[in-house]
Order: C-alpha cells, then sequence, then structure tokens
C-alpha cells in the first residue's frame, strides 16, 4: 500500500537536496518518478527544482488551481509511475492535500511531499497543516540555528537584516529574505 509522507523542515534544511536524492535513487532502478513544485517560486534561472548546493531537476509547476491527482493519474496511465515528488509543498492548498493522499490511497502511488512547516510568524501553512494532520508518515528534517541549536522557525528579515513583524504569508525569498533560527532567537528577533 503506498503512502503519504511529509518531509517539513524550516528554511536551508536541505529539503530540495533530499528530494533530487530520492528522485534520483527512483531513476537509478529505472523507476519513474513525477517532479511538481509550486508556480509561484519563480526564483530559479535554471530548472524549477534547485537545491543551495547545486542539484536541479525539471519539474512540473502547480497553482492552486492545478487537479494533481486528475494531472497524475493521467500521466500514470500514459507510463506508470513509481513516485511523486512534491517540493514546496506548504504552498498547496487543503484540496490539494486531499489530492495527494487519493493518489496514495486510491492509485497506489507513494507520494512525497516537501515544504516548510511554519510561515515567518510561527503558524502553519494550509498546506503544510493539512499534511501534517493526515500523512501516514512525518519526517522532520534538521536545520541548524547560529546557535547551534535545530533551527525550527524561519525569520523573515528587510535589507538591513531586522525582523520583519508583519506582511504577506508568503513572500518568496532566500538568504537575502529568511534566517533559520530556533524558538529563542526567533522569539528574541521578534521582541526586538
Amino acid at each position: 500500500m503506498a503512502k503519504l509522507y511529509f518531509y517539513y523542515a524550516s528554511m536551508n534544511a536541505g529539503k530540495s537536496t533530499t528530494l533530487l536524492q530520492a528522485d534520483f535513487n527512483y531513476r537509478e532502478r529505472g523507476m519513474n518518478t513525477m517532479l511538481w513544485t509550486a508556480a509561484l517560486d519563480d526564483r530559479s534561472t535554471g530548472k524549477p527544482i534547485a537545491s543551495r548546493i547545486g542539484l536541479e531537476a525539471e519539474a512540473h509547476r502547480f497553482t492552486p488551481e492545478t487537479d494533481l491527482y486528475a494531472r497524475v493519474t493521467a500521466a500514470h496511465h500514459v507510463e506508470p509511475l513509481a513516485c511523486v515528488l512534491i517540493d514546496e509543498a506548504q504552498f498547496m492548498t487543503v484540496d490539494q492535500a486531499w489530492q495527494c493522499a487519493r493518489l496514495a490511497d486510491e492509485a497506489n502511488i507513494p507520494v512525497l511531499c516537501y515544504g516548510l512547516r511554519t510561515d515567518f510568524q510561527g503558524e502553519l501553512f494550509p498546506g503544510s497543516g493539512a499534511l501534517l494532520g493526515m500523512a501516514d508518515a512525518l519526517i522532520e528534517l534538521k536545520a541548524v540555528c547560529y546557535c547551534g541549536r535545530k533551527a525550527t522557525m524561519n525569520l523573515r528579515v528587510d535589507t538591513s537584516g531586522a525582523a520583519v513583524k508583519a506582511g504577506a504569508q508568503t513572500e518568496i525569498g532566500g538568504n537575502d529574505r529568511y534566517v533559520a533560527l530556533c524558538r529563542k532567537h526567533f522569539s528574541e528577533a521578534l521582541a526586538n
């Protein structure tokens, strides 16, 4: 029986790298995979999924309107898929998270989702919240705060490095906009 997996972490924990390694492992064994990432993350100048260490791969892009279940099952009928891998899963809608569950339950295709658990204010993303509630397996990937403790939070910073305390839940950026911190240093940064 296929399962729905959610690999979650703060920024800079290697989520995309881990996804690309899993994809490589399937393909090395001659198995077909299908990769997805959020269309709104358009920072990549190369391929849609790119890791900070230089690995990258082509991927389909989803928007809130994308029916992942329909798109994946249509592809699966043409060429059987061993696995579906989704980067930036926090940007999925709740319905899309349920579509991933259906892929595992009804189409018997394992679905591996990778994403942030919380936003820059410590609030769950809708896609992440749904996956935390329904995934068969929850796997936390570790990032490190500057103090050496496990980083679990994502602090948004402005161009001078000061904490941003308000704004839209989604603002695309990398190390120039976000810092992975432990809860203690995240709280201290927001209190100042």
